[in-house]
C-alpha cells in the first residue's frame, strides 16, 4: 500500500491531508472546551447546531463552490481554502459570544466544503492507474481512522501542559502546513475547458450525473447506510457504555476504537480484496454487515448482553462501513471525465454528508424520545431499505469490474 508514497505529488498531497486532520481533531476538543466556556449546560445545544451549520454547508455550499472555482487552477483553490480555515482556528480563541461561534463554524465548514472535493478530484490525476489509486484510497481510509483515534489521545496530552486555547494554535499550524505542502508540490497539468451553461446548471451537474449512472445510482443509496452505522456509533456510544453498561469514558473510548479497529482491518486489506472482486460485491456485502450491525446494536439495548459483544458490534459495523467508503470513489474515476470530475467529487461530497441530516437526527432524538432500541430498529430499518434500494438501482451487469481499470465488455459505451 506504502508503495503508492513513492510518488513525489501524491507523497505530498497525503501529508497535507494528515496534518490538516490532526489541526481538525485539535479544533474538534478544542470547541467542545469553547462552548462548554460559554453556555456552561448547554453546550451540547451549542455543539449539536454547530455540527447542523457544518452539514448544511457540506450539502449546499459545497456544489455551488465547485462551480465557481471550476475556473480556477486547483493549487491555489486549496491553498486560500487552507488559508482561510487558518484564519478562522486564529480568530475562535478571542470570540465571547455563542453565535460567533456559528458564524466562524461556518465560514470554517465553507472553506473545508471547498478544500475536500478539490483534493479528492485531484487524487486520480496524479495517480493514474487504478491499483496505485485503490491503495491511495486506503491509505486515506486509514488516515481519517487513525486521526480519529489519535487526535483526542493528542489534545489530551497537550492539555495536561497547556488551556485549551493553545489547541487552536496547534489547528492553524495543521492549516498552514497543508498550505505548505500543496504550494510545494508539483501536479499535473489539468485542462480547464470554458465553463457551459448556468451556475444552476453547472452546480446540480455532478447529481444529475449520479441520477443518470447505475453505479452512482447504487452508492447513493449506499450512503445512507453508511450514515446509518455512522450515526449510530458517534451519536450513541457514549449512551450504550454510560447508560446501559454503566462503563467509564476510558471505555467510551475503548468502544470508538473498535469501530476504528474495524474499519482501518478494512483498509489494509481492500487493496487486495479488490484485486479479486468487484467494487459492487464488497460494497454490498459491506450493506449487510452494517444492516446486521445495526440490528445488532437493537439487541444490544434491548437486552444488555455481554461487554464483549458490544465491541464485536462496534467492529462489525466499522468494517461495514469501511467496505463501502473505501471504494466509493473507485466508481467516481471510472464515471468520471476532465470535464466532470471535480462535479462529481463534489456531488459525492455533498450527497454522502446530506444522509448524516437524516442519520444524525434519527439515532439523537428517536433515542432520546423513545430509547435506543427503537432507534437502533428505526436505523436497520432504513439500512435494510436502502440496501435493498443500492441492490435495484445497480444491477450485477451494470458492475465494473477488473483490477487492472479496465471496462467488461457488458458495459455499453452510454454508461461509460
Amino acid at each position: 500500500m506504502i508503495e503508492v508514497l513513492r510518488v513525489g505529488a501524491y507523497r505530498k498531497l497525503f501529508t497535507a491531508q494528515v496534518v490538516a486532520l490532526l489541526g481538525t481533531g485539535l479544533l474538534t476538543v478544542a470547541l467542545g472546551l469553547l462552548a462548554f466556556d460559554l453556555a456552561g449546560g448547554q453546550a451540547g445545544a451549542v455543539l449539536g447546531t454547530a455540527l447542523t451549520i457544518k452539514m448544511l454547508a457540506y450539502v449546499f455550499v459545497a456544489p455551488v463552490m465547485a462551480a465557481l472555482v471550476e475556473r480556477l487552477p486547483r493549487k491555489a483553490v486549496l491553498v486560500v481554502a487552507d488559508l482561510v480555515r487558518a484564519g478562522v482556528a486564529v480568530m475562535l480563541p478571542f470570540i465571547d459570544q455563542v453565535w460567533q461561534i456559528y458564524v466562524l463554524v461556518f465560514v470554517l465548514q465553507a472553506a473545508s466544503a471547498t478544500f475536500t472535493p478539490a483534493f479528492q478530484a485531484l487524487i486520480p490525476v496524479v495517480l493514474p492507474k487504478e491499483k496505485d489509486y485503490t491503495r491511495a484510497l486506503s491509505l486515506s481510509r486509514l488516515a481519517y481512522d487513525l486521526e480519529s483515534l489519535l487526535s483526542p489521545v493528542l489534545a489530551a496530552a497537550l492539555l495536561t501542559v497547556m488551556s485549551y486555547s493553545n489547541l487552536f494554535i496547534g489547528t492553524v499550524a495543521g492549516f498552514l502546513l497543508s498550505a505548505l505542502m500543496v504550494v510545494t508540490t508539483r501536479l499535473p497539468g489539468v485542462s480547464l475547458t470554458k465553463p457551459t451553461g448556468s451556475l444552476l446548471h453547472r452546480t446540480t451537474l455532478g447529481t444529475r450525473i449520479f441520477l443518470r449512472e447505475p453505479s452512482l445510482r447504487g452508492l447513493m443509496a449506499l450512503n445512507l447506510v453508511v450514515a446509518c452505522g455512522t450515526a449510530l456509533v458517534l451519536v450513541n456510544t457514549v449512551v450504550y457504555v454510560r447508560d446501559l453498561f454503566g462503563g467509564s469514558n476510558s471505555e467510551v473510548a475503548v468502544a470508538l476504537a473498535c469501530y476504528g479497529a474495524g474499519s482501518m482491518v478494512v483498509a489494509l486489506s481492500a487493496p487486495a480484496l479488490l484485486d479479486r472482486i468487484s467494487d459492487r460485491s464488497m460494497m454490498m456485502v459491506g450493506a449487510m454487515v452494517v444492516t446486521a450491525g445495526v440490528a445488532a446494536a437493537a439487541i444490544v439495548a434491548a437486552v444488555e448482553p455481554s461487554w464483549l459483544f458490544l465491541l464485536t458490534v462496534w467492529v462489525l459495523l466499522g468494517a461495514g462501513t469501511s467496505m463501502i467508503n473505501t471504494p466509493s470513489a473507485r466508481l467516481l474515476r471510472r464515471a468520471a471525465t476532465d470535464e466532470t470530475r471535480s462535479y462529481l467529487f463534489t456531488a459525492q461530497f455533498s450527497l454522502s454528508h446530506a444522509c448524516f441530516i437524516i442519520g444524525y437526527p434519527v439515532a439523537g432524538w428517536v433515542g432520546a424520545a423513545a430509547g435506543q432500541t427503537a432507534a437502533a430498529v428505526v436505523l436497520a430499518v432504513l439500512a435494510t431499505l436502502s440496501t435493498l434500494a443500492a441492490y435495484r438501482l445497480w444491477p450485477r451487469r451494470q458492475a465494473m469490474q477488473g483490477a487492472d481499470g479496465e471496462w467488461p465488455a457488458t458495459v455499453s459505451e452510454k454508461d461509460r
